[in-house]
């Protein structure tokens, strides 16, 4: 068994594809929109295949993101070294998202960064 992919409702689709192909080097399906309801989605795939589901439609609630809620906390993307987690993690610093841990080893020995990126969501990058 293995998850087939990860879904998030976002206010701003485009800026939220934009920012997985950016940083995290992400390709795009053309994109799904059913006129009936207006929902429009795009599937992200990452280079080990797995896939993420940005999705918008309408009517949706965008309640505040406490970064301690229960619910999904976050999405964690290895990219390969500790000096490309320092690497990305400066960029994303650079380019105004803020990062809320690290980069550092945790408890459990794992090398990560947490930042906060698309519409108050954390992304963990890790070795």
């Amino acid at each position: 068994m293995k998850i087939e992919h990860i879904a998030m409702y976002v206010n701003n689709l485009e800026k939220t594809k934009e920012f997985f192909e950016k940083y995290f080097l992400a390709k795009s399906n053309s994109g799904y929109h059913n006129k009936t309801t207006d929902f429009r989605s795009y599937f992200m795939e990452f280079d080990d295949g797995a896939r993420l589901e940005i999705m918008n439609k309408p009517t949706m609630a965008d309640v505040e993101k406490d970064l301690n809620r229960t619910g999904y906390a976050h999405i964690a993307f290895s990219i390969g070294s500790k000096e490309k987690v320092d690497e990305l993690t400066a960029r994303l610093k650079e380019d105004g998202y803020a990062v809320v841990s690290g980069p550092r080893v945790t408890g459990d020995g794992y090398y990560e960064s947490c930042i906060v990126a698309i519409e108050g969501n954390q992304i963990e990058i890790t070795v």
